[in-house]
């Protein structure tokens, strides 16, 4: 596609986190720091959070690398919706051990005897786990006993923790005092500004020989800015639909102009940020009228509730059967808050939305075709 046509080696803003594209923005070099100073350390947790799209798994996949460099042994766990014994399994399988699923005596024997006899090797093992938003306490829970197993009164096992925003709530559950004191350092990954979004975007551009090749305008890296709030994967998704833009309209220059044509083609889409905000603003909408529903019932769901007629159970019963009660409203706690649900389905989305982007360009070029030759036409 473009990259031949910008004479590029490689595609710069692919949505698959990429160690190789590591920008060390002021956030990332400083989540960066944090990780290494508690591999030093050798024991604890180590936090760190984000927005979705701010970097997070590549910060992962990078620290991954350098420990692999350094003998250490890394485990990574994305998969984060799981129960204690799953998650054990999840680690289990992780590490290369036999395990057998639901038998929680066994995985723990199991790990143990690993973690004890690497560390006996004189060689660590650190876990990586992604995504520890979706991680329950009791999840949690079981982290922090695992990490306390020891030789020689030093900890067998390490584990960094990388999660969205939401999990600094996680963390302040009273459940969870004892692994919040385990905690020896704790950042997050805000947006990148003007200034980190241009270097951002030229970084990845020379990565893979970028000759100025096409010329983006200064304006062009406003633009860029502020439609994408500085995340970077937001900002991978419409530098690479601007690329595909010029390639199919042979441009070897890009601004405003192009980026408004973009921006107007991903909004008709329903892939734009636009897009994405109404939907969320109408999420927020939903979430306001439940919870305002019923003062004082806050976290709770309205239900009408017939109360059904006490049938007669024997012909000997004395008492004659009750009549039928009026329907009445009552509060009831929900198995899951409506705000929580449509908190997850937001995610949901827009991880397919990241999924699925480069499945998408076969259909995106040729849609982009299509209006190209229509305006061909026209004109």
């Amino acid at each position: 596609m473009y990259e031949s046509f910008y004479k590029l080696s490689g595609k710069p803003f692919s949505l698959t986190p990429d160690p190789r594209f590591f920008f060390g923005s002021r956030g990332h070099k400083r989540a960066l720091s944090y990780l290494r100073y508690g591999l030093k350390q050798g024991e604890g947790f180590i936090v760190v959070t984000g927005d979705i799209g701010a970097g997070k798994t590549t910060l992962a996949a990078l620290l991954c690398e350098e420990l692999a460099d350094q003998g250490v042994i890394a485990g990574r766990v994305e998969s984060t919706q799981l129960g204690p014994t799953e998650f054990l399994a999840m680690l289990s399988a992780t590490l290369g051990l036999r395990h057998e699923a639901g038998n929680k005596v066994a995985l723990l024997k199991n790990l143990e005897t690993y973690l004890k006899a690497r560390a006996r090797q004189g060689k660590r093992v650190v876990i990586v786990v992604d995504e520890a938003q979706n991680l329950p306490v009791e999840t949690l829970e079981e982290l922090r006993m695992l990490c306390n197993f020891q030789v020689d009164e030093r900890p067998v096992l390490q584990a960094f923790l990388l999660g969205q925003e939401q999990f600094r709530d996680v963390l302040a559950d009273a459940a969870l005092e004892q692994f919040r004191q385990r905690v020896i350092a704790s950042c997050h990954l805000g947006p990148m500004d003007l200034e980190e979004t241009r270097a951002y975007i030229e970084h990845r551009l020379k990565l893979v020989g970028w000759q100025d090749d096409p010329k983006l305008s200064p304006e062009l890296y406003a633009e860029v800015h502020q439609y994408t709030g500085g995340i970077p994967r937001r900002i991978n998704t419409v530098v690479d639909r601007l690329l595909l833009f010029g390639y199919l309209e042979e441009r070897h220059e890009l601004d405003v102009d192009a980026f408004e044509t973009v921006r107007q083609e991903l909004l008709e889409e329903g892939f734009g940020e636009e897009a994405v905000a109404a939907r969320r603003r109408a999420a927020g909408k939903a979430r306001e009228e439940a919870g305002t529903a019923l003062p004082g019932a806050e976290g709770l769901e309205l239900r009408i509730v017939d109360e059904p007629l006490e049938e007669e159970r024997s012909e000997e019963r004395a008492a004659p059967p009750p009549t039928q009660a009026a329907p009445r409203i009552v509060a009831v706690e929900p198995e899951s808050s409506l705000a929580a649900r449509v908190a997850a389905l937001e995610r949901r989305v827009e991880e397919l939305e990241a999924m699925i982007g480069g499945a998408r360009e076969a259909l995106l070029e040729a849609l982009v075709l299509g209006k190209r030759e229509a305006r061909r036409k026209r004109s």
